[in-house]
């Protein structure tokens, strides 16, 4: 069932409160069910807290909705599915660049295991299949998804696809490259280190992180499509993603300006590119 319903320009604590309400729980019964003081769940609902994203998931199984939910993501879920509601594909066939770069890194001499973060229709996810990589790969569309497996039908390569949210999905195997591009915006400063810490946590020796991400500038003006959706994109501080990974090796380490027409309105973005790999702790 979809609770979303009036909650589109809600605050967590708000959608909190509501959820708990038509539920009919009180605070304390809440709080009891998350074995956390009814304090915690006053300041969520006050907003003067967020809940830790190890408690978002118990939260939302607790208030019979999901992650994505609380925190307002569904529209951007409504907003995808549009998009990708076509039968050509939004983003095109071709690959993104990072995808060449990452196999001069790690060429697939051998089946190296990829995770495609965010992979809207699959065009990467099914490049890299093409290439001899084995891919897994998720978004949080369900048409993207659909047509993503359409696509490697098409091409006769096997990829994993599924659907999930970043805000609640973590690895739980290991990978040797983990790949995310244009997504990660979509994720607000509080959980960031702690998902870069597990993409980290679930990457082999010598694997590779390859991602991107839009950052804030004071000079760019932001496009009219992003400032409708401000609550739910976050940009990343300029060199923000770098500082997570300071103790990998970067192969690729830049930001760059670009210009952009989605929306059918020119304008230009600012985006960091990380492509780091893991290296052996000197003992």
């Amino acid at each position: 069932m979809n609770h979303m319903k009036n909650t589109k320009n809600m605050k967590t604590g708000e959608v909190i409160s509501k959820r708990r309400k038509e539920l009919g729980l009180t605070q304390n019964q809440l709080a009891g069910t998350l074995n956390i003081s009814f304090q915690a769940v006053s300041k969520w609902e006050n907003n003067t807290a967020l809940p830790d994203v190890e408690m978002l998931p118990k939260l939302a199984a607790a208030l019979h909705t999901t992650v994505d939910a609380l925190l307002g993501y569904s529209s951007v879920v409504t907003d995808y599915d549009r998009r990708y509601d076509t039968e050509d594909y939004y983003w095109g066939l071709m690959p993104n660049r990072i995808c060449y770069d990452i196999m001069k890194i790690l060429p697939p001499i051998r089946p190296y295991r990829v995770l495609d973060i965010g992979c809207g229709e699959g065009k990467d996810a099914v490049f890299f299949a093409k290439c001899g990589y084995a891919v897994t790969a998720f978004d949080v569309s369900e048409r993207g998804i659909e047509k993503a497996r359409q696509l490697a039908e098409h091409n006769n390569v096997e990829v994993g696809f599924f659907k999930a949210d970043i805000m609640d999905y973590r690895p739980d195997s290991e990978y040797d490259i983990i790949f995310s591009s244009g997504v990660l915006h979509f994720l607000p400063q509080t959980v960031r280190e702690e998902l870069c810490d597990s993409l980290k946590e679930h990457t082999a020796d010598a694997g590779i992180n390859a991602m991107n991400v839009f950052v804030q500038k004071p000079f760019i003006t932001r496009a009219a499509d992003s400032t409708r959706d401000e609550k739910k994109r976050h940009p990343w501080r300029s060199g923000e993603l770098f500082g997570y990974y300071h103790d990998w090796f970067f192969h690729t380490c830049g930001e760059e300006v670009f210009d952009c027409n989605s929306g059918g309105t020119p304008h230009k973005h600012c985006m960091d590119t990380l492509i780091a790999q893991k290296q052996r702790e000197v003992l």
